[in-house]
């Protein structure tokens, strides 16, 4: 059986200016107190969640943002059709 697995994750940014919150490359909302931005994202797998938090980590010149698994699902193909299992694992939170 071959897998395919699909991150949700939710981004928080914090301390940064407007002009940056703007050149994010995603849809989210901007919050006014301890976070100035929440999305909720989807990625392939956790390489692609790395390479996320890398760009990131360069549009915002640091590390103020968190980037938090919240599900990891597996699309399992098998010989008689497909499975969807849907699971929490222990992903690490990215928070430089």
């Amino acid at each position: 059986m071959k897998g395919v697995r699909k991150i949700e994750a939710i981004l928080l940014v914090w301390g940064v200016r407007d002009e940056v919150l703007e050149k994010l490359p995603l849809e989210g909302h901007w919050l006014y107190g301890e976070y100035d931005f929440i999305a909720k994202i989807e990625l392939r797998d956790e390489f692609e969640m790395e390479q996320f938090a890398e760009e990131l980590r360069h549009l915002i010149h640091g590390g103020t943002f968190k980037l938090m698994p919240i599900a990891l699902s597996t699309i399992k193909n098998g010989v008689e059709g497909s499975e969807t299992v849907s699971m929490l694992e222990s992903l690490k939170v990215s928070a430089p």
